[in-house]
């Protein structure tokens, strides 16, 4: 697993419940959640290098 590292993050407040909400919908942490939006943004834009990148255009996560 690479290395977790840690950072503060700034956000607004009704964006903060909104993700809280869906964390808990998805049931993942609120850590988890963020991490895991991310994760699918970066994939989508294919900017994401290493073993969640995926293999071809066609191959990206696509959950609601």
């Amino acid at each position: 697993m690479a290395e977790r590292k840690s950072f503060l993050l700034r956000i607004d407040g009704e964006i903060l419940d909104a993700l809280k909400k869906w964390a808990d919908d998805d049931l993942r942490s609120l850590n988890g959640q963020i991490e895991f939006l991310l994760r699918r943004a970066l994939r989508e834009k294919r900017r994401l290098r290493g073993p969640d990148a995926p293999k071809d255009p066609e191959s990206t996560y696509n959950e609601q």
